[in-house]
């Protein structure tokens, strides 16, 4: 008699050992970003954030695979704060500047929205910025950010476009492109950062110079 077939064994899912897995991927980040804001992203080795988290080497490997998987994960925790799985595009805050119906509020929020990120953002930012040209896969998140950025700011000016509030003068890319420049992670470094202007001080920069620039 044939023996019987055995149903296959269902995979073991136990929501403890998932929220284990989770504090040690939280625990490994914020070591790694430690460790990258202090001493840089080419002198940070995989041993040296497992030591900094407390875990085995193997477990920061088999949560991330490599050094810029690290980083790559840290940038998008940080960008997108506890919504670390949800697009810029379809976050409260993005979307509230989308939907308003007044321009200048418009610009008032997106204004508010770059200060506010670039406080969570701005460190590892830089690490990123300083870290593309000398490693190809950190090059390639460089130039995404920068995509992804332009694209929502994009979004912001073609939402004033089609309320007729854009300057006659500028046509949509033209106007993405000043607006995406004004509020470029490049211009908070050197204006806060570099030349110590408060953060306060740069958003109503961003906000009064946008308004100056783009509207009619």
């Amino acid at each position: 008699m044939p023996e019987p077939v055995k149903p296959p064994k269902r995979p073991y899912n136990s929501p403890r050992r998932r929220q284990q897995a989770d504090a040690t991927r939280r625990e490994i980040l914020e070591a790694a970003r430690r460790l990258f804001e202090q001493q840089g992203y080419a002198a940070t080795t995989m041993g040296a954030i497992a030591s900094e988290a407390g875990v085995a080497l193997k477990t920061v490997y088999v949560a991330f695979e490599t050094k810029s998987g690290v980083l790559r994960a840290l940038w998008h925790v940080v960008l997108r704060g506890d919504d670390g799985e949800v697009p810029v595009s379809e976050l409260p805050w993005y979307r509230e500047t989308l939907d308003h119906p007044d321009p200048v509020e418009q610009l008032r929020l997106n204004a508010r929205n770059s200060r506010i990120v670039k406080l969570r953002v701005g460190a590892v930012g830089e690490v990123i910025r300083t870290s593309a040209p000398s490693d190809a896969e950190i090059g390639e998140l460089w130039r995404r950010i920068q995509a992804d950025y332009h694209g929502n700011q994009r979004a912001v000016v073609e939402s004033l476009w089609e309320k007729q509030a854009l300057d006659p003068s500028l046509d949509v890319d033209r106007a993405a492109d000043i607006l995406w420049t004004i509020n470029h992670p490049d211009v908070w470094h050197l204006l806060v950062v570099q030349r110590g202007w408060t953060p306060e001080a740069y958003e109503e920069w961003c906000f009064e110079s946008a308004c100056s620039l783009l509207l009619r």
